[in-house]
């Protein structure tokens, strides 16, 4: 089965998927607003990138719902408002603090809480860490890979930066809110790129 990935047709999404970097790693690009049925006939793993136009993936639900239906892996990044059609998804806000970095005293929030998953015999836990967009509330039965903590005395619970859900769906569901697509191509965020790298062996690995 092929490894295919969405291309919004922005400037970042352009340079990152046929970038030298990256482009012998995809079997496919589909360019979004052309998506059709026979586009995903013959793919195993389908990446939805950061910061597509989410008007455009609530118009391709119908189709993206079937390929989960038929088995297949389906990887959808940040910025899309995932909660709006991915079916069980549910997103909380959290502020966002680009910069936390720079305080030589910070310490991530993040938590790798399912280091034994086959994403982290390519992908450091270091090269997760950036800023993130808000958190995802897993459905019963996912599986968080990383966490972010919430504060339970105020009835926050907290939630997942990336999580799995195999449950839910006869598919499988890897989802995030990170945004590694949008900073590579943007030239911005050193651990975005180291995060693809990764990222992207593992999904050349299993598809």
């Amino acid at each position: 089965m092929n490894l295919a990935i969405l291309d919004g047709g922005t400037h970042y999404h352009r340079e990152a998927i046929y970038g030298d970097r990256y482009r012998s790693r995809f079997d496919r690009a589909i360019y979004a607003p052309d998506l059709v049925l026979a586009d995903l006939e013959d793919v195993g793993l389908l990446i939805v990138p950061d910061r597509i136009d989410p008007v455009l993936l609530r118009r391709h639900r119908a189709l993206l719902d079937d390929f989960l239906r038929r088995g297949r892996t389906l990887v959808v990044l940040g910025g899309n408002e995932a909660e709006t059609w991915v079916p069980g998804v549910d997103w909380a806000f959290r502020p966002l603090n680009y910069w936390w970095w720079l305080d030589k005293d910070a310490v991530p929030v993040q938590q790798l809480v399912t280091p034994e998953h086959e994403l982290f015999r390519h992908l450091p836990f270091a090269d997760t860490i950036w800023h993130f967009h808000g958190i995802l509330l897993p459905p019963t039965g996912a599986k968080a890979l990383i966490t972010v903590p919430g504060d339970p005395g105020n009835g926050d619970l907290g939630g997942a930066l990336i999580y799995e859900d195999c449950v839910t769906t006869p598919g499988r569901l890897i989802i995030s809110t990170l945004d590694p697509f949008y900073h590579h191509g943007s030239h911005f965020m050193p651990a975005a790129t180291r995060f693809l790298d990764g990222f992207l062996n593992w999904a050349r690995h299993i598809s």
